[in-house]
């Protein structure tokens, strides 16, 4: 199974960055990985709603060349699943045919309503909110959970 994750913005704090690689590298037992960091667009402080539209919608054209397969935008409107749920919905989507599985996190602005359009699942990692940089870390840890609950792994206890 191919994993791709589609990032709006770059890591900033090396601790961060270590993380996501060791996950990263635990996830290369189970599928091929790819990240795919995005430029964040500029914008003015305080930025206006146009302005943000325009932003969302220049990232999005970004996104959709590459988006492709069983397609997860993460936006806090969501579905909140458990660590088994995402497990289930990512064995299913292959089962399914679906060779690829697209994850997309978006800038702290969120997503192009497009891009939550495309997808065959929106999620939620909670209804709290999180840093973005920190949300990776947090998927990346749950999509290798999902990999050792299909395997029936120690890991998830």
């Amino acid at each position: 199974m191919n994993i791709n994750l589609i990032v709006i913005g770059r890591l900033k704090e090396d601790y961060l960055r270590s993380a996501c690689a060791e996950y990263i590298k635990r996830l290369g037992r189970y599928c091929s990985f790819q990240l795919h960091e995005l430029e964040e667009c500029r914008l003015s402080d305080p930025p206006s709603e146009k302005e943000i539209a325009a932003a969302l919608k220049k990232e999005g054209v970004q996104i959709k060349k590459l988006a492709k397969g069983f397609i997860i935008p993460m936006c806090i409107e969501g579905k909140q699943l458990s660590s088994t749920e995402l497990s289930e919905t990512i064995v299913s989507a292959g089962v399914n045919g679906a060779s690829t599985v697209t994850f997309i996190i978006g800038s702290s602005f969120g997503l192009d309503p497009e891009i939550k359009q495309m997808g065959n699942i929106r999620l939620s990692m909670s209804k709290m909110t999180f840093p973005h940089q920190l949300a990776r870390v947090m998927l990346l840890e749950q999509i290798y959970r999902s990999f050792q609950i299909a395997e029936g792994g120690k890991y998830h206890k």
